[in-house]
Protein backbone atom coordinates (compact mmCIF):
# COMPACT_ATOMS: atom_id res chain seq x y z
CA UNK A 1 0.00 0.00 0.00
CA UNK A 2 1.65 3.29 -1.41
CA UNK A 3 1.72 5.81 1.57
CA UNK A 4 1.12 9.54 0.26
CA UNK A 5 2.32 12.18 2.10
CA UNK A 6 0.09 15.55 1.53
CA UNK A 7 1.66 18.60 2.16
CA UNK A 8 -1.13 22.22 2.41
CA UNK A 9 -0.81 25.07 1.51
CA UNK A 10 -0.12 28.12 3.44
CA UNK A 11 -2.23 28.88 6.70
CA UNK A 12 -3.96 25.50 5.44
CA UNK A 13 -4.31 21.86 7.52
CA UNK A 14 -5.93 18.58 6.53
CA UNK A 15 -8.85 20.10 5.80
CA UNK A 16 -7.96 21.27 2.30
CA UNK A 17 -7.18 17.74 1.06
CA UNK A 18 -10.95 16.40 2.69
CA UNK A 19 -11.91 15.23 -0.26
CA UNK A 20 -9.05 13.75 -1.87
CA UNK A 21 -8.25 11.90 2.09
CA UNK A 22 -12.09 10.37 1.60
CA UNK A 23 -11.37 9.16 -1.88
CA UNK A 24 -7.76 7.59 -1.57
CA UNK A 25 -7.62 6.14 1.92
CA UNK A 26 -8.99 2.84 1.12
CA UNK A 27 -6.51 1.81 -1.16
CA UNK A 28 -3.41 4.29 0.41
CA UNK A 29 -2.16 5.22 3.41
CA UNK A 30 -2.66 9.16 3.85
CA UNK A 31 -0.34 11.87 5.76
CA UNK A 32 -0.79 15.09 5.66
CA UNK A 33 2.56 16.99 7.43
CA UNK A 34 2.73 20.33 9.24
CA UNK A 35 3.95 22.76 7.61
CA UNK A 36 4.85 25.48 10.19
CA UNK A 37 6.96 24.40 13.02
CA UNK A 38 10.41 25.98 11.35
CA UNK A 39 11.08 29.40 9.49
CA UNK A 40 13.26 27.29 6.92
CA UNK A 41 12.26 25.37 3.39
CA UNK A 42 15.27 23.18 4.42
CA UNK A 43 13.64 22.83 8.08
CA UNK A 44 10.50 22.00 7.09
CA UNK A 45 11.63 19.37 4.40
CA UNK A 46 13.99 17.69 7.19
CA UNK A 47 10.97 17.48 9.71
CA UNK A 48 8.98 15.66 7.13
CA UNK A 49 11.92 13.36 6.27
CA UNK A 50 12.18 12.64 9.67
CA UNK A 51 8.87 11.49 9.99
CA UNK A 52 8.01 9.92 6.99
CA UNK A 53 8.48 6.18 5.36
CA UNK A 54 11.50 5.48 3.60
CA UNK A 55 9.76 5.57 0.28
CA UNK A 56 6.53 7.69 -0.50
CA UNK A 57 4.36 9.81 -2.54
CA UNK A 58 4.49 13.72 -2.10
CA UNK A 59 1.41 15.51 -3.09
CA UNK A 60 2.10 19.54 -2.38
CA UNK A 61 -0.49 22.53 -3.29
CA UNK A 62 0.21 26.03 -3.16
CA UNK A 63 3.28 26.52 0.01
CA UNK A 64 2.81 22.82 0.07
CA UNK A 65 4.13 22.07 -3.33
CA UNK A 66 7.27 24.41 -2.67
CA UNK A 67 8.33 22.53 0.01
CA UNK A 68 7.62 18.97 -1.77
CA UNK A 69 9.93 20.26 -4.01
CA UNK A 70 12.51 21.05 -0.96
CA UNK A 71 11.91 17.29 0.36
CA UNK A 72 12.65 16.35 -3.18
CA UNK A 73 16.07 18.37 -3.74
CA UNK A 74 17.03 16.52 -0.20
CA UNK A 75 16.04 12.82 -0.79
CA UNK A 76 14.96 12.36 -4.79
CA UNK A 77 15.21 8.68 -4.17
CA UNK A 78 12.67 8.51 -1.42
CA UNK A 79 9.98 10.68 -3.42
CA UNK A 80 8.61 7.86 -5.75
CA UNK A 81 6.01 10.50 -7.38
CA UNK A 82 5.50 13.93 -7.17
CA UNK A 83 2.28 15.80 -7.36
CA UNK A 84 2.37 19.56 -7.70
CA UNK A 85 -0.63 21.72 -7.20
CA UNK A 86 -1.20 25.64 -7.69
CA UNK A 87 2.26 25.84 -6.84
CA UNK A 88 5.96 27.89 -7.93
CA UNK A 89 9.20 26.51 -8.74
CA UNK A 90 10.84 30.27 -8.69
CA UNK A 91 12.26 32.29 -5.85
CA UNK A 92 10.67 34.32 -4.58
CA UNK A 93 10.14 38.21 -6.49
CA UNK A 94 11.83 41.24 -4.32
CA UNK A 95 7.84 42.72 -4.74
CA UNK A 96 6.46 39.86 -2.97
CA UNK A 97 9.16 39.87 -0.20
CA UNK A 98 8.28 43.80 0.03
CA UNK A 99 4.76 42.76 0.92
CA UNK A 100 5.30 39.68 3.19
CA UNK A 101 7.30 42.18 5.04
CA UNK A 102 3.91 43.99 6.24
CA UNK A 103 1.96 40.83 6.62
CA UNK A 104 4.62 39.80 9.25
CA UNK A 105 4.44 43.42 10.70
CA UNK A 106 0.68 43.23 10.67
CA UNK A 107 0.02 39.86 11.89
CA UNK A 108 3.06 40.11 14.96
CA UNK A 109 0.72 43.04 16.17
CA UNK A 110 -2.38 40.92 16.18
CA UNK A 111 -3.90 41.06 13.11
CA UNK A 112 -4.12 37.76 11.76
CA UNK A 113 -7.67 37.72 11.10
CA UNK A 114 -7.85 41.14 8.76
CA UNK A 115 -4.55 39.67 6.52
CA UNK A 116 -6.27 36.44 5.89
CA UNK A 117 -9.15 37.98 5.13
CA UNK A 118 -8.37 41.45 3.14
CA UNK A 119 -5.04 40.69 1.92
CA UNK A 120 -5.00 36.37 1.26
CA UNK A 121 -8.02 34.82 1.05
CA UNK A 122 -10.00 37.08 -1.31
CA UNK A 123 -7.14 35.73 -4.42
CA UNK A 124 -7.96 32.21 -3.38
CA UNK A 125 -11.00 31.02 -5.44
CA UNK A 126 -12.29 31.24 -8.66
CA UNK A 127 -15.00 33.41 -9.98
CA UNK A 128 -18.18 30.84 -9.31
CA UNK A 129 -16.60 28.68 -6.91
CA UNK A 130 -18.48 28.26 -3.64
CA UNK A 131 -17.05 31.49 -1.45
CA UNK A 132 -19.80 30.87 1.18
CA UNK A 133 -18.71 27.73 1.97
CA UNK A 134 -14.48 28.00 1.49
CA UNK A 135 -13.90 31.42 2.67
CA UNK A 136 -14.95 30.80 6.03
CA UNK A 137 -13.09 27.55 5.54
CA UNK A 138 -10.44 28.88 4.91
CA UNK A 139 -10.40 31.73 7.66
CA UNK A 140 -11.09 28.63 9.89
CA UNK A 141 -7.84 26.87 9.24
CA UNK A 142 -6.03 30.13 9.20
CA UNK A 143 -6.88 31.33 12.74
CA UNK A 144 -6.50 27.44 14.14
CA UNK A 145 -3.14 27.28 12.81
CA UNK A 146 -2.25 31.11 14.39
CA UNK A 147 0.02 33.43 13.93
CA UNK A 148 3.39 31.76 14.64
CA UNK A 149 2.82 29.67 11.91
CA UNK A 150 2.15 32.35 9.83
CA UNK A 151 5.23 34.04 10.54
CA UNK A 152 7.25 30.96 9.91
CA UNK A 153 5.03 30.05 7.00
CA UNK A 154 6.22 33.59 5.82
CA UNK A 155 9.85 33.67 6.17
CA UNK A 156 10.42 30.17 4.45
CA UNK A 157 8.57 31.40 1.42
CA UNK A 158 10.17 34.80 1.80
CA UNK A 159 13.92 32.70 1.71
CA UNK A 160 12.88 29.73 -0.52
CA UNK A 161 15.29 28.56 -3.06
CA UNK A 162 14.83 28.10 -6.83
CA UNK A 163 13.96 24.69 -7.73
CA UNK A 164 14.20 24.89 -11.53
CA UNK A 165 17.59 21.84 -11.22
CA UNK A 166 15.66 19.95 -8.60
CA UNK A 167 12.81 19.13 -11.29
CA UNK A 168 15.30 19.12 -14.25
CA UNK A 169 16.56 15.89 -12.28
CA UNK A 170 13.81 14.63 -10.99
CA UNK A 171 12.67 10.94 -12.81
CA UNK A 172 9.97 9.73 -11.41
CA UNK A 173 6.14 10.02 -12.30
CA UNK A 174 4.87 13.55 -11.26
CA UNK A 175 1.47 15.71 -11.74
CA UNK A 176 1.44 19.15 -12.73
CA UNK A 177 -2.06 20.08 -11.60
CA UNK A 178 -3.79 23.91 -11.55
CA UNK A 179 -6.80 25.89 -11.54
CA UNK A 180 -7.51 27.72 -14.67
CA UNK A 181 -7.58 30.88 -13.01
CA UNK A 182 -5.60 30.55 -10.33
CA UNK A 183 -4.21 34.37 -9.85
CA UNK A 184 -1.73 33.52 -7.33
CA UNK A 185 0.53 30.85 -9.21
CA UNK A 186 -1.20 31.20 -12.71
CA UNK A 187 -0.47 28.58 -15.68
CA UNK A 188 2.62 29.42 -17.16
CA UNK A 189 4.54 28.74 -13.68
CA UNK A 190 2.99 24.74 -13.88
CA UNK A 191 3.63 24.53 -18.07
CA UNK A 192 7.24 25.50 -16.79
CA UNK A 193 7.49 22.60 -13.93
CA UNK A 194 6.24 20.32 -17.09
CA UNK A 195 8.95 21.26 -19.37
CA UNK A 196 11.28 20.89 -16.58
CA UNK A 197 10.10 17.29 -15.23
CA UNK A 198 10.93 14.81 -18.03
CA UNK A 199 8.58 12.26 -16.35
CA UNK A 200 5.13 14.49 -15.74
CA UNK A 201 1.78 14.73 -16.58
CA UNK A 202 0.07 18.44 -16.95
CA UNK A 203 -3.52 18.87 -15.88
CA UNK A 204 -5.02 22.13 -16.08
CA UNK A 205 -8.74 22.39 -14.44
CA UNK A 206 -11.36 24.32 -15.66
CA UNK A 207 -13.20 26.74 -13.00
CA UNK A 208 -10.73 26.32 -10.38
CA UNK A 209 -8.55 29.24 -8.58
CA UNK A 210 -6.09 28.39 -6.07
CA UNK A 211 -7.50 25.35 -4.67
CA UNK A 212 -8.78 22.93 -6.80
CA UNK A 213 -8.81 19.95 -4.62
CA UNK A 214 -12.13 22.26 -2.72
CA UNK A 215 -13.43 23.72 -5.87
CA UNK A 216 -12.91 20.73 -8.31
CA UNK A 217 -12.48 17.84 -5.86
CA UNK A 218 -13.27 15.10 -8.57
CA UNK A 219 -11.15 16.14 -11.29
CA UNK A 220 -8.37 16.67 -8.81
CA UNK A 221 -8.91 13.49 -7.12
CA UNK A 222 -9.18 11.81 -10.55
CA UNK A 223 -6.12 13.28 -11.51
CA UNK A 224 -4.27 12.26 -8.43
CA UNK A 225 -5.75 8.71 -9.26
CA UNK A 226 -4.27 8.36 -12.62
CA UNK A 227 -0.86 9.47 -11.04
CA UNK A 228 -1.14 7.29 -8.69
CA UNK A 229 -1.72 3.92 -10.99
CA UNK A 230 1.58 4.94 -12.70
CA UNK A 231 3.85 4.29 -9.50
Amino acid sequence: MTTIVFLPGMMCDARLFAPQITALSARHTISVASVGRFQTMTDLAQDILENAPSRFALAGLSMGGILAMEVTRLAPERVIGLALMDTNPLAELDAVKAKRALQIEKVQAGFLRDVMCEQMIPDYLAEGSDAAVLEPLCEEMALALGSDVFINQSLALRDRPDQTETLKAYTAPALVLCGDEDRLCPIGRHTLMHDLLSNSTLNILPNAGHLPTLEQPEATTEALKNWLETL
